[in-house]
């Protein structure tokens, strides 16, 4: 069995250049109000990075108070290209300000300790509801600044951030000329709840516009049922499509062509979240358009604000959202 290499210290650092314990640590921990030489310093920076020593960041907490971790606690929701954008987009900014973003997804029945037991962040941000026990477990934890987004799950159902782009589906395959629509949404119960708000959506702008929206129903490649979809929705009268993503929309177009259905002619199809797959398909997919990069940097902004008090914009960004129109639609 391989035995674990021992951890090198601040005391070895300054064992090995003769220095007291104290002053390499103010060095290390770059503590303010120190007045050690400039040479001094470089030589402990120097002698830390050869004998590999890392700060330990668990002694640095306690001490300082702060991790330097924000914690995200996310639905459990696949992590597709949208979500994906914004929390790149997050996780760098934060890091230019020094600190980490832990992303952490609860499991039901799942037996591990939750993550903010283990990691004692500066910040939680929920992006799900948070249950009593779960808020005084944080508490419990010393974790005194906590960001709910959503106060219960159902609020996903009329979250604009959410459903604002399923409006502009439908308002777009309108303003093409389409009476007659569908809803086409995933099977994954993970989307479950986010698929019933965006089809909540779909039906109230349907009825807004006087449009009607004659099927809502999820459908799969792997079993055939999007082919079949297609074909009754044809036999319907049904000319257009909105589909809750941009792989529901593809899946939506290969099952057209299958069925001998030219797209846009015969059936129109627009996706959602404007994947960098949407246009490189034949033909090239309609899809909704989000600015996911502004909304990583205000998740950014709203933990640097709890964490050190910084400015917050006075509202969350425009999410920009916007039909990218491409062939699937174009008439």
């Amino acid at each position: 069995m391989t035995q674990r290499k021992k951890r090198v210290t601040a005391t070895d650092v300054a064992r090995s250049l003769g220095l007291s314990r104290a002053t390499v640590g103010y060095v290390l921990n770059n503590t303010p109000g120190q007045s050690i030489p400039a040479a001094t310093r470089e030589r402990v920076m120097a002698e830390a990075a050869r004998l590999g020593y890392r700060p330990h960041r668990a002694a640095q907490a306690l001490a300082s108070g702060r991790s330097m971790i924000i914690l995200l606690v996310l639905p459990d929701w696949p992590m597709e290209h949208s979500l994906r954008l914004t929390l790149e987009t997050a996780s760098h900014v934060l890091d230019e300000a020094g600190y980490a973003l832990v992303t952490y997804t609860r499991h039901e029945g799942g037996q591990a300790r939750p993550l903010w037991e283990l990691l004692n962040p500066d910040v939680v941000i929920a992006w799900t509801a948070i249950s009593a026990a779960e808020r005084t477990s944080m508490q419990a934890s010393g974790i005194t600044k906590i960001l709910p987004v959503l106060q219960q799950e159902q609020a996903v159902l009329s979250s604009p951030t959410l459903t604002a782009g399923t409006h502009l589906q439908i308002a777009h395959l309108y303003e093409q000329g389409h009476r007659r629509l569908a809803f086409a949404t995933s099977v994954n119960e993970r989307f479950s709840l986010l698929a019933q708000g965006r089809a909540a959506a779909a039906r109230e702008e349907a009825d807004r516009l006087g449009a009607e929206l004659l099927d809502l129903r999820p459908v799969d490649h792997r079993d055939g049922s999007v082919v079949r979809a297609v074909r009754e929705w044809h036999a319907q009268g049904i000319t257009a499509v909105a589909a809750f993503n941009d792989d529901i929309a593809a899946m939506t177009v290969a099952a057209a062509q299958r069925a001998g259905l030219s797209v846009p002619g015969d059936l129109a199809v627009i996706g959602h979240d404007d994947t960098p797959m949407a246009g490189m398909l034949y033909p090239s997919l309609s899809s909704v358009s989000i600015d996911n990069v502004g909304q990583g940097h205000y998740l950014a902004d709203q933990a640097l604000h709890a964490a050190e008090d910084r400015p917050l914009p006075e509202a969350p960004p425009d999410l920009h959202a916007a039909i990218v129109v491409r062939e699937s639609t174009r008439r």
